[in-house]
């Protein structure tokens, strides 16, 4: 049980990484939701202590992703070492306002929200409120690494335009709410499915021989392109793989040339563009140390 939690945590933590931004508003949802279990105990006093248990696990919970999904945010906003001053103001607003909120809590309960019918209309409009303001400043909220869905959309980007679109550029263009969109500009690539489901043990070899020397493997599907990293591979790995898998659903259009093939070719494109287009990626302003897919597989186990 201790290995399995531990295994739970792990991939919930990698899930984190990747998409901060919604998770964030995950946590946000979840700790309204346990504030409203709170507040209708009373009506249910025969399961009192189970709706207010659940909502204060609940509450929780929402605290443990929040504060886990921080130091992702506050990541790409230093610059020069500043995390603890950007930590440091980040913290003091958050007092500050929950401090103001404490306030206007008290003037509500007693006033509006003194009877039952009150708490019930003030509570879920509050509620909203608080949402909706969190998932804007989750969308302003520019973030500089590498996670599938921003590395799709940068290929795409690419492809149509030869322009590397920055951080600040693609943060109202995020999918907040279904990250794990496919984009098909960009190859319609998955990345971090398990291996067992992605190949047999007998592909696995002829693909590797297909991309000598690289921790990418692409095996192409009818509507989408599986794409395997290795356990030590860093965002440029996963950008070249995803160039490959751009360029070949960009030359399967117009070429009706076997699967190999075109792969063969795109790789060959890939290779002639990728040094400047990793400079240009750098310059502005994105990691390519480390990249983000929200799992662990690892295409040599």
């Amino acid at each position: 049980m201790q290995h399995v939690g531990k295994l739970i945590c792990s991939n919930m933590g990698a899930r984190m990484d990747s998409e901060p931004k919604s998770w964030r508003i995950l946590a946000d949802v979840l700790y309204d939701l346990g504030t409203g279990l709170e507040v209708l105990s009373p009506l249910c006093p025969h399961l009192f202590l189970e709706m207010a248990g659940l909502g204060n696990f609940a509450k929780g919970m929402a605290v443990v992703a929040a504060r886990a999904t921080r130091l992702p945010i506050y990541s790409s906003f230093a610059k020069e070492g500043n995390l603890s001053d950007l930590f440091a103001k980040g913290e003091a607003i958050s007092t500050l306002f929950n401090v103001a909120g404490i306030g206007t809590g008290i003037l509500l309960a007693s006033t509006i929200c003194q009877s039952m019918q009150g708490k019930l209309v003030a509570g879920p409009l509050l509620s909203a409120i608080h949402v909706y303001c969190v998932t804007e400043e989750m969308r302003a909220a520019p973030v500089n690494t590498l996670n599938p869905q921003r590395t799709a959309m940068i290929v795409a980007d690419f492809l149509k335009g030869g322009k590397i679109s920055s951080p600040a550029d693609l943060r109202y263009r995020e999918d907040l709410l279904f990250p794990g969109r496919l984009v098909p500009d960009a190859g319609s690539v998955k990345v971090g499915r398990p291996l067992h489901k992605v190949l047999k043990p007998s592909e696995l070899h002829e693909l590797k021989k297909m991309f000598p020397g690289e921790k990418f493997i692409l095996c192409h599907r009818s509507n989408w392109t599986d794409m395997l990293l290795g356990h030590n591979a860093t965002a440029e790995d996963a950008l070249r793989g995803w160039l490959v898998a751009a360029y070949a659903a960009s030359m399967e259009k117009s070429d009706d040339e076997p699967s190999a093939y075109v792969l063969q070719k795109a790789y060959e494109k890939m290779n002639s563009v990728f040094s400047s287009f990793l400079s240009e990626l750098q310059a502005n302003g994105w990691h390519t140390d480390q990249f983000l897919d929200g799992g662990d597989e690892d295409l040599n186990t």
